[in-house]
């Protein structure tokens, strides 16, 4: 681990390893309790390609609101639910969540669940749905209650209860059959201000941390956007939302810690510190898929790890070019680290953007066989 750079002192080494000592965490969890959950927003053939066997749960994204009902309102959305069901043929313990919204896909959230007939009549079509597509489960992506999000989406400080409201009001109507999770921005405003954690944790199986994008398009500042620590120069990493939600007794096997299967890009960055930390203009969103022909030694890229934040980052310096994502070494990090703290799992945005064969769902899977030895 990277504390252990030198022989000191037994007395030293021991001070150190206290310091560090959620980085070597042993409350494990076993495979057995340990869900691996994709997103997914392919179409309805690309998935067969992927080892859906290497899954416990597939999330398809994304339904929105029609009037206060939850909506799959077109055939190629339905063709490709109905085909992530029959993926159970593959895999028997696969569970097919739907799921709501999504970064600009919750425009009329706020209106609609500030109100119980609006909770009301989303939570039965809800209900309908799953039934009608024969899925698992509901997840909740509204980004974000109570907060600012999407640009000019309606928020109020009244979506936090309502939030409590609307999911009290999905377990009364699906009862335990079915399960219930939501989509959790990584970042401290979202963790502190959105959401009643001690009314909410109870009703809930999951909190899918979205612990990426935390340097976003947005940010004119280059960073990590998906670090597992904190760092001297960032503050919002994985580590820092499970060490909030645990200080506030959130139960740590619901919590699902995030990986990134994209890069985030910036341009006009000056090489400085290889470009981390640095003034810069966002430019694209890289599928990892596409790495090697876009993020690659080949156009330009050198490659750095971050060993205080556990993060992999790229600078072009022909270009002045910044790159920041996941990689295998980042992604198996997060995994031995999900699994040593005994949290729920690891979920991905998204499994399209993954190679076939050989990419990160495969070092996921392979972290998680290693770190249960």
């Amino acid at each position: 681990m990277h504390f252990k750079k030198t022989g000191c002192l037994l007395l030293i080494i021991f001070l150190l390893f206290s310091c560090n000592e959620d980085k070597n965490s042993t409350a494990s969890s076993s495979p057995g309790n340990f869900s691996v959950i994709a997103y997914y927003s392919g179409n309805n053939t690309l998935v067969d390609s992927f080892a859906v066997e290497k899954l416990t749960h597939i999330i398809f994204s994304f339904g929105h609101l029609k009037g206060n009902k939850l909506s799959i309102d077109n055939a190629g959305d339905s063709a490709s639910i109905h085909k992530l069901v029959t993926l159970k043929k593959r895999n028997p313990e696969l569970k097919v969540i739907l799921s709501l919204g999504g970064w600009g896909g919750c425009e009329f959230c706020s209106p609609v669940f500030s109100s119980e007939a609006g909770r009301h009549e989303f939570s039965q079509s809800v209900k309908e749905l799953l039934e009608y597509f024969k899925a698992d489960g509901i997840d909740l992506d509204w980004e974000y209650p109570g907060i600012e999000g999407y640009p000019g989406h309606a928020w109020k400080a009244e979506d936090k209860p309502n939030f409590t409201a609307l999911i009290k009001t999905l377990r009364d109507t699906l009862g335990t059959s079915y399960e219930i999770s939501f989509a959790a921005g990584g970042f401290d405003k979202f963790l502190e201000e959105s959401v009643e954690w001690d009314k909410v944790m109870p009703l809930l199986d999951k909190v899918n941390l979205m612990s990426y994008d935390l340097v976003s398009g947005f940010s004119t500042v280059t960073g990590h956007h998906t670090p597992l620590y904190s760092s001297n120069k960032q503050k919002q990493s994985a580590d820092n939302a499970i060490r909030y939600l645990d200080s506030i007794h959130v139960p740590l096997n619901k919590l699902i810690i995030g990986a990134a299967f994209y890069a985030r890009e910036w341009d006009s960055v000056k090489n400085i510190n290889n470009g981390l930390y640095q003034q810069g203009k966002f430019r694209s969103f890289i599928p990892y898929r596409r790495f090697n022909t876009m993020l690659s030694a080949d156009s330009g890229y050198t490659f750095h790890y971050d060993s205080s934040a556990f993060a992999t980052f790229g600078y072009n310096a022909a270009k002045n070019r910044f790159a920041t994502f996941d990689d295998s070494t980042s992604i198996q990090a997060k995994t031995k680290y999900a699994m040593q703290k005994g949290l729920g799992g690891i979920m991905f945005w998204e499994l399209s953007l993954d190679l076939r064969s050989g990419g990160l769902l495969d070092a996921i899977d392979r972290a998680a066989k290693e770190t249960s030895k």
